[in-house]
């Protein structure tokens, strides 16, 4: 049984000690980044190699929002400008729909060619003119109702090739002060506001199959912690903004947490959390969290189960059935 975890690695080839580490945890998926990428057939061969591992056809995700979140670009993949860029220049609604769905839909095509299955999209933050910039051009739109609209769009586009949807970042991200990259932000606006800005697109994209948190501290929902590591926020999400999808945290490496890995990985897990999200690569860290988190079981595997069940494309099915039987 795979473990509740999502691991990076550190560079375009496996090492062995990886490679042995991988087939040992068993993690339940994978993620790439921009030093895992060289070429459209090393990508391949990696894809392979690391389902070949864990002898499952897991999911691998990666960040393909466009922009400056892109892992796969050129000479070997297309460019995608901002999807701000792309919104903001559209004159008309029904054309915008067309485009992001062609552009979404293209982007499957390039994930799925080299094995990758899951994209870390759509950004359903709706962005506030006083935050950090972090989320910014990746935003959809500026009002609730165009992020919603447009990010659904987006997730539609990707299921319907085949590519698993992540939204993001539960409950909101939009009005942080600060990266959480970098620091932990702390937003303060009221329940009420938060109800009728940050929740909403979340609410009407309830229904997607994978969710990621924010590392961010809501003080009229839980002033003590961040969203990752909060019971009280973990509720709402599945009570209020009704999100009954496969729930990972955001990268468990940020510097907006503190403390030892384990100790990140129980009180996510205790929160409610379904997958621990593990991006940098770095053995020592992988390490410590593989000693802490379990199998998945229960409702998270169903989770996952159902999400992992919502892949369409027939190219990556028939390739799963040649491999693994």
């Amino acid at each position: 049984m795979a473990r509740a975890v999502i691991f990076g690695l550190s560079g375009p080839e496996l090492t062995p000690h990886e490679a042995a580490f991988f087939a040992e945890v068993d993690p339940w998926g994978f993620i790439l980044f921009a030093r895992n990428v060289v070429d459209p057939a090393q990508v391949r061969r990696l894809t392979v190699r690391l389902r070949e591992l864990v002898g499952r056809d897991a999911p691998i995700l990666v960040d393909q929002e466009g922009g400056r979140v892109q892992r796969l670009g050129p000479p070997h993949w297309q460019q995608w400008q901002p999807v701000r860029d792309l919104c903001e220049a559209a004159t008309d609604e029904m054309d915008l729909m067309a485009s992001l769905r062609a552009r979404y839909t293209a982007i499957a095509v390039e994930l799925l060619d080299v094995g990758i299955d899951v994209d870390c999209v759509p950004v359903l933050d709706v962005p506030q003119p006083n935050a950090h910039p972090i989320i910014g051009d990746r935003a959809f739109g500026r009002t609730p109702l165009e992020v919603a609209v447009r990010g659904r769009e987006a997730a539609a586009a990707l299921l319907d090739a085949g590519v698993l949807p992540v939204i993001k970042h539960l409950p909101g991200h939009g009005r942080a002060l600060h990266d959480s990259h970098e620091a932990l932000p702390v937003v303060t606006a009221p329940m009420a506001e938060l109800r009728a800005t940050d929740f909403l697109p979340f609410v009407s994209m309830k229904d997607a199959p994978l969710g990621m948190t924010a590392h961010v501290v809501y003080q009229a929902i839980d002033p003590d912690a961040c969203a990752t590591l909060s019971p009280a926020c973990i509720r709402l999400i599945r009570d209020e903004l009704g999100f009954d999808g496969a729930l990972m945290t955001d990268d468990l490496s940020m510097k907006a947490l503190s403390g030892p890995m384990e100790t990140r990985v129980h009180a996510a897990l205790a929160a409610g959390c379904d997958l621990i999200l593990h991006c940098n690569g770095q053995m020592d860290e992988m390490q410590a969290i593989a000693s802490a988190v379990p199998t998945l079981s229960g409702r998270a595997a169903d989770r996952c189960d159902r999400a992992m069940s919502r892949r369409s494309s027939p190219t990556l099915q028939l390739a799963a059935e040649a491999r693994y039987g």
